[in-house]
Formats: structure tokens, C-alpha cells, sequence
């Protein structure tokens, strides 16, 4: 186990707190004794270099990574208070509360409409002035509603990239989830679109608690509120964004940051 100092910090109104979280792919750790907390109805960034442990931590978040043979978990991550490592949690009902948008647009082979409320349709809601006031409830949150409207039962892959994933954020919140999940939701799109769901990020915040996983540093400065900083599995440091990006307590940290490695 290596023996970096981690950064901790107590956060009154957490949602998600992490604690001497390692994991496993057989043998090869790639999460060391991760330990700290995320603030609800905030936008936390994790950033850090390729393969440093930014995705499989949120990853964990949701129970993703129990697809993976051989996978091991150590320590807990709690969410509002109960282990959601515990036998007894039902993952389903976990992955509704905890939304994900990928890094790559994954709308379904279905219409704008049916994709938006793909999660409810599994959950047993099929009265259509729920459906269709959640379509649009859903879609305008996710600013789309305008660009859309006239052609909700037309096929979702006719959209631009841009346009589809602002869909799969309006799929992620029509089940009314208490977390997203976002894994590099900008790394495939121009610079438009990223603006798009940037502004997104920013009129969600306070609605929904964000975890969005980044290597734009310009982009983790400009949305989140708070910045985890991830080196080979482990939590280097945590805090409120513009102290992690202004004075950093770590040098490791600063030098990520200002480019001198990653």
C-alpha cells in the first residue's frame, strides 16, 4: 500500500461519503484507502491523470463495477448513511437514485420519447399524462425541449452529438435520480455543444448533486464547486474548487494543475 498523505475533509451535508475505499481486479489495487465526502446539491469534479482511478471511483458509486470478474471492494462508500456495499441494498433502486451520463451519447435505438422515459417504463409507469408531462419536464431541463418538440417520436440517432447527450441527461433525470454521475460527458463533443452542457451542469447545480469526471481543467474550474484530485488510486487532495486551483495544499497538486505533468 503506498503511503501518500490523503486529504480529508468533513462536509456538513454530505450525501456520499467514501471510507478506506480500495478495490481490487484480482491481484492489481487501483483504488487505495480512498476517504472523503461530497457535499449534496453541489458539483464535485474529479480530475486527475488517464488511468489514475477517476472512473472506477464513480463507477463504485453506482455498483457498475460489480459487472467485472474478479472485482474486490474494501472500506464503504455510504450514501446518506447506509453502505451501499450492504447484501441487502437493492441495486436497482440504487441506479435510479444514482444517474449516469457516459462518456459516450448512448441514446437507445428508440424515439426521442421513449428514451426519455426508458427508466420509467421498467419501473411500471405507462399512464400517458405522467409520461408526457415527464418527457417534457425532462427535456426542457435538459435544455432540449425547444430543438425537439416537433419531432419526439421521430428516432433519437437522428440528432447531433451535442443533442444527444443533453438526451441522455433529460433519460438520466426523468427518474427523478438524487445523484449524476458523469464520466468525461464532454471529451467527444465541439466546443459548442461542451458550452451547452456546461451551462447544463450549471442550472442542474443545486437540484441534483453532480460527480463529473474531467481532464479539463478549465472546465473543472469553471462548474464545480468542489475538485478531488486523483494520483494513481489515491485521493491526493479535496476542497472547495477555487482553493484546490488557487492554493493548493499539495504539490503534487500544483503541478497537475499547472501542466508540469498528466
Amino acid at each position: 500500500m503506498k503511503n501518500t498523505e490523503q486529504a480529508i475533509i468533513t462536509i456538513d451535508d454530505a450525501i456520499v461519503q467514501a471510507d478506506n475505499l480500495s478495490l481490487f481486479y484480482g491481484e492489481a489495487q487501483a483504488l487505495f484507502d480512498i476517504s472523503f465526502a461530497i457535499p449534496r446539491h453541489q458539483v464535485t469534479a474529479l480530475i486527475g491523470p488517464s488511468g489514475c482511478g477517476k472512473s472506477t471511483f464513480i463507477r463504485c458509486i453506482n455498483r457498475m463495477n460489480d459487472l467485472i470478474d474478479g472485482l474486490r471492494i474494501t472500506g464503504s462508500i455510504k450514501l446518506d448513511d447506509r453502505n451501499i456495499f450492504d447484501r441487502a441494498v437493492d441495486v436497482i433502486d440504487l441506479r435510479r437514485r444514482v444517474g449516469m451520463v457516459f462518456q459516450k451519447s448512448n441514446p437507445f435505438t428508440k424515439s426521442i420519447y421513449e428514451n426519455v422515459i426508458f427508466g420509467m417504463r421498467i419501473a411500471g409507469i405507462n399512464e400517458k399524462p405522467i409520461l408526457d408531462e415527464t418527457v417534457e419536464k425532462s427535456l426542457r431541463r435538459a435544455a432540449l425541449w425547444n430543438e425537439v418538440k416537433d419531432r419526439l417520436h421521430e428516432s433519437a440517432m437522428g440528432l447531433s452529438g451535442g443533442q444527444m447527450q443533453r438526451l441522455c441527461i433529460a433519460r438520466a433525470i426523468a427518474v427523478s435520480p438524487e445523484i449524476i454521475l458523469m464520466d468525461e460527458p464532454c471529451s467527444a463533443l465541439d466546443p459548442r455543444s461542451t458550452a451547452h452542457i456546461e451551462d447544463l451542469i450549471r442550472d442542474l447545480n443545486g437540484e441534483y448533486t453532480i460527480i463529473i469526471v474531467t481532464h479539463n481543467m478549465q472546465q473543472a474550474s469553471r462548474i464545480s464547486d468542489y475538485t478531488a484530485f486523483l494520483y494513481e488510486g489515491e485521493l491526493i487532495e479535496f476542497g472547495p474548487t477555487n482553493r484546490v486551483f488557487t492554493v493548493p495544499v499539495k504539490k503534487a497538486t500544483e503541478d497537475y494543475i499547472t501542466g508540469r505533468f498528466g
